[in-house]
């Protein structure tokens, strides 16, 4: 893998994970150990803020009915405009995806710290875009656990639970990405250590 700037100053570890597996869980326990953790979500939503280019390009490509009156995407009317039309998706993704591919970068560039963390969520659905990094962290677990709290965090059903685990990238294929990985089918002190070792380990191969 290629360091994420040229002169590999900057050590990157992305991290993945199936829905519910508890990503945010093991961000947040690196951004307690002072490690920045910058967002592919957060970044989506600034790559269309009111003012940006891809906003413009999404309302010349699907019509000025996907702007609320204010200016700002209408994120449900664009649910809706792209729910069951792959062609509609795959245009939308080629303003968006590259935007914030793009954002990641400049918050890389900017990071002063030992190393940072990325959190994409659909790592494995997007891969290899982000090649770039040094390393790549799995949050995986059992897929009993997965949809238990799935079904859980949001009170949904379990067939609709389990059609939002399928339309993710599967269990192999995040994990045939991964140089580190994180069973998160346990406990919170248990997540802990594990972050705690690899913490270690990101701060020894970053040098710092």
């Amino acid at each position: 893998m290629i360091p994420a700037v040229s002169d590999g100053s900057h050590y990157v570890v992305a991290v993945g994970g199936g829905i519910a597996s508890g990503k945010t869980a093991v961000a947040d326990a690196f951004v307690q150990r002072g490690i920045a953790c910058y967002d592919a979500d957060v970044a989506a939503r600034a790559v269309v803020a009111p003012g940006q280019p891809a906003l413009t390009e999404i309302a010349a490509q699907f019509g000025p009915q996907t702007l609320q009156a204010d200016g700002s995407l209408d994120r449900a009317a664009m649910r809706r405009r792209i729910f069951g039309d792959d062609g509609a998706r795959h245009a939308l993704e080629a303003i968006v995806h590259p935007r914030v591919r793009e954002w990641l970068r400049v918050k890389v560039a900017t990071d002063y710290g030992p190393y940072c963390l990325l959190a994409i969520p659909l790592l494995a659905e997007t891969w290899p875009a982000y090649a770039w990094v040094n390393r790549v962290l799995i949050v995986d677990v059992a897929p009993d656990v997965q949809l238990e709290r799935l079904q859980r965090r949001d009170a949904i059903e379990r067939d609709l639970a389990l059609k939002m685990i399928a339309a993710q990238a599967t269990r192999a294929q995040r994990l045939a990405i991964a140089t580190d990985v994180i069973d998160n089918s346990g406990t919170l002190e248990q997540l802990d250590r594990a972050v705690e070792a690899l913490h270690s380990k990101f701060l020894q191969l970053s040098g710092a």
